[in-house]
């Protein structure tokens, strides 16, 4: 969801009783992550560490990592499910917030969409369902994406090219280390229920909690076959991370009509086709990213086996929109802090 803002409006718009709306690129809000190089070069160092981890103390670790689970994806789909929330309470609700003492104040779309999202996850542990699990992971993707952003294209491709790495050799070459493939064991691998566990830690008896399902944790998306006979995978960082690229070339393509609209409509480069100028960078990385996982499924079913979605996804991502924007004349631009190249009383368009 895209809001149009600029400086005058700017204090306005913070009294906004809208809380999934967008922040501008120049205020201070402190629910905004922005990665850094040095971020998005440890990141996959991190993210190496947490899949040992899990790897050889998944047993000790399974049902606190559950429970940390849980919650975040009940936060992450509350938040999802709060426009529509929003909307609904509107014409019968006043949109002011309701105490809850230490816990803070709240309106009643949050409490709405909140009571929702508890009910959903209660659901889940219960049952197990794949499309419950896919919901929150829907959640996470969704509420990782709003919170999180790319500043400059250097950033994008330092932190998508050590993802890659990352995915690939924890796919292909784990096993010659570890003698198994550490990725798709940590995927796959079920946990144990709270509630069972629950059971078993205050001998609550033999029939109470024990005929609740192991769960798979929402760190993915599953889809089943035709023939229900297995299911295929797509892990959220594989969702998340092109999605914060697609995410810096949308502000991108706003910022640029805006700063066109204000020098009254000046041409790009001679050499560029009206036509090229009017590709947006956003469908382009789009484009590319359907290619991607396109590609990535069938080199799945060719192979049957397991296929890091990385290695498909970040070049036919990357490399079309470094060429376009070689070509549009925007690379160097685009390539360091793209966002401050303007003084801060110029108007802009953020997403």
């Amino acid at each position: 969801r895209s809001l149009n803002m600029d400086f005058e409006n700017q204090d306005k718009e913070k009294d906004s009783s809208s809380a999934a709306g967008s922040f501008n690129g120049n205020s201070t809000n402190n629910s905004i992550q922005t990665i850094d190089s040095t971020q998005a070069l440890f990141l996959p160092i991190g993210a190496s560490v947490s899949l040992l981890v899990m790897f050889f103390f998944f047993d000790s670790v399974q049902v606190v990592f559950t429970i940390c689970t849980a919650v975040l994806a009940t936060i992450a789909f509350a938040f999802l499910l709060l426009p529509m929330c929003q909307y609904l309470t509107r014409p019968c609700s006043p949109q002011n917030k309701i105490s809850f003492g230490c816990c803070g104040r709240f309106t009643a779309a949050e409490l709405l969409s909140f009571s929702l999202s508890v009910m959903l996850v209660l659901i889940w542990v219960l049952t197990g369902h794949w499309l419950l699990m896919d919901a929150l992971a829907m959640g996470l993707c969704v509420a990782m994406i709003a919170f999180v952003r790319l500043p400059s294209l250097k950033v994008s491709c330092l932190l998508l090219s050590g993802l890659l790495i990352y995915d690939v050799f924890w796919v292909f070459f784990s096993a010659y280390i570890f003698n198994s493939n550490v990725m798709v064991k940590v995927a796959t691998q079920p946990a144990d229920n709270p509630l069972d566990v629950l059971s078993r830690k205050l001998h609550l008896g033999p029939n109470v909690g024990r005929d609740v399902p192991r769960l798979s944790l929402p760190g993915k998306l599953v889809f089943p076959s035709s023939t229900g006979s297995h299911f295929s995978m797509l892990g959220i960082g594989d969702i998340v991370m092109p999605g914060l690229l697609l995410c810096f070339v949308l502000r991108y393509d706003n910022y640029k009509k805006q700063a066109n609209s204000d020098s009254c409509g000046a041409p790009g480069p001679g050499n560029i086709s009206g036509r090229m100028q009017k590709v947006s960078y956003f469908h382009c990385t789009l484009i590319g990213y359907f290619v991607g996982l396109l590609t990535a499924t069938v080199a799945s079913r060719i192979h049957r086996a397991a296929q890091p979605a990385l290695l498909y996804l970040v070049p036919f991502t990357l490399l079309p929109l470094l060429t376009m924007a070689y070509l549009k004349g925007d690379l160097r631009r685009m390539w360091s802090e793209p966002f401050h190249s303007k003084s801060s009383s110029s108007r802009f368009l953020e997403v």
